[in-house]
């Protein structure tokens, strides 16, 4: 058994798990929502934000040292790349859990994201783009044959989104401003015209998207995994949403609370990439970064005995 920490800008997930020929088999996994992202200004990560988010992964501690898994690895994505106080907030969750965190580059995150979405994925696509949309940055991974020939990462998270873009123009601006020069690398990095590709999405947004769709009560990785949502389905969802307030909608069946404020940005950030590769389907995937992790943990135990 293998243990994978994904510390996120948004959600602290935990999994607990074996690999097996290429595809992940979960034992035990956890996810608080801590928005690690939240309030940070530019002398880092706030004070109340860090202590629940060490709240969480002691936590965790406590699984991990239960279960005794064969190794573990902690990643850290853009809240801990971006802030200036990471370091010594991953010193303290060191010292205190036991926990050492990796905070790795953006394009990691894509290439271990991309790895994590296809264990999932049944059939497996010829060619796809894989989008990871998290809390303060999405991730970007163009597949073919099951290798990842391009990955790369934009500072576009719905955290960030969400507590600095106050009107439709100023999200909408944003959103094109940092995603057009990816899609510029994309279109070289290409072998086929992007409208060719399969659209795979993973983390929070899309998932609760999914989940909302099919109106769940209970959540249910198995049903989302390999759910497609069209861009009608995306353009009903957001009207609905629109209409409430973000307490209003965390009422809703499939809505993960505090997710309220950022799941309306999740699906502009959606809907702009659906737009410019003329997707007219998005294929949800419930694993990602943290199965990536996992496998990648599982290949270098292979490897090293």
């Amino acid at each position: 058994m293998f243990a994978a920490i994904d510390v996120g800008s948004n959600t602290v997930r935990l999994l607990l798990g074996h690999a097996i020929n290429g595809r992940v088999e979960p034992f035990c996994y956890e996810r608080r929502i801590t928005r690690l992202k939240g309030g940070a200004t530019s002398s880092g990560l706030a004070p109340e934000a860090m202590a629940r988010t060490l709240a969480a992964l002691q936590e965790f501690a406590l699984l991990i040292q239960q279960a005794q898994p064969v190794a573990c690895r902690a990643v850290g994505t853009a809240a801990l790349r971006q802030a200036a106080n990471a370091q010594a907030f991953l010193h303290t969750v060191t010292a205190e859990t036991g926990i050492a965190i990796e905070t790795i580059t953006g394009e990691e995150e894509a290439r271990l994201s991309g790895l994590g979405v296809m264990t999932a994925l049944l059939p497996v696509p010829e060619s796809c783009l894989v989008v990871d949309i998290g809390g303060g940055s999405t991730e970007f991974a163009l597949i073919e044959n099951g290798c990842v020939l391009f990955q790369t990462s934009t500072p576009l998270g719905v955290v960030t989104l969400a507590e600095t873009c106050h009107s439709a123009e100023s999200l909408k601006n944003t959103i094109s401003a940092l995603l057009d020069p990816i899609f510029t690398l994309l279109s070289d990095a290409c072998p086929c015209p992007l409208s060719k590709l399969d659209l795979v999405g993973t983390a929070g947004t899309v998932t609760t998207l999914a989940a909302m769709h099919l109106q769940m009560t209970c959540y249910d990785w198995r049903l989302i995994n390999n759910c497609r949502l069209t861009a009608t389905d995306l353009s009903q969802l957001q009207a609905q949403l629109h209409a409430l307030s973000p307490i209003e909608r965390e009422l809703l069946p499939g809505m993960e609370t505090g997710r309220g404020d950022l799941i309306l940005p999740g699906i502009d950030i959606l809907q702009s990439i659906m737009a410019r590769i003329a997707a007219p389907t998005v294929i949800v995937s419930d694993f990602g970064l943290l199965e990536g992790v996992l496998c990648d943990l599982a290949v270098q135990s292979d490897a090293n005995n």
